[in-house]
């Protein structure tokens, strides 16, 4: 069983996906196989089976959800913190540029928009860290090295 490492937000949008998809996507897809069935022979119906194609989709979505709902930890953020774990918002530098990461679960991640990941390789370098010190992350480029400047 796998835990999911959420912030309150994103659980909250998770449940409202969810929702949706039960009761409002779940009754679409059902109207449109009953009219696609309306059309005769299932075996050559193409409407039938992009309908069946929409329904196995749907409930994989929904059974993929339910699981993350059901296993979901609230990431906490603390007041203050001395060393970096879930939720924290770092300033690290690394080849003369400072940038801003806050540390999400992988569900959450956004590395464009700063959210990494728990478990991407800066975030797996970077957890456990306090300011003054430095982690190194292979990439395919080579290391790079992140010193950290400040956690809040």
């Amino acid at each position: 069983m796998k835990n999911y490492y959420l912030s309150a937000k994103r659980l909250t949008e998770l449940k409202e996906e969810l929702n949706e998809l039960k009761t409002v996507k779940r009754i679409e897809v059902a109207e449109r196989l009953k009219r696609a069935k309306e059309y005769g022979d299932l075996s050559e119906n193409a409407e039938y089976s992009e309908a069946r194609e929409q329904q196995e989709t749907l409930e994989s979505r929904i059974d993929e959800l339910e699981d993350i709902v059901k296993n979901a930890s609230v990431i906490k953020k603390l007041t203050s913190q001395e060393f970096i774990d879930l939720g924290c918002e770092v300033e690290v530098e690394s080849k003369g540029k400072t940038r801003l990461f806050t540390i999400v679960g992988s569900n959450e991640a956004k590395p464009e928009e700063g959210l990494i990941s728990n478990e991407s390789p800066v975030g797996r370098a970077i957890i456990g860290k306090k300011v003054g010190d430095s982690a190194r992350v292979l990439t395919p480029a080579g290391e790079i090295i992140y010193k950290v400047l400040k956690i809040s």
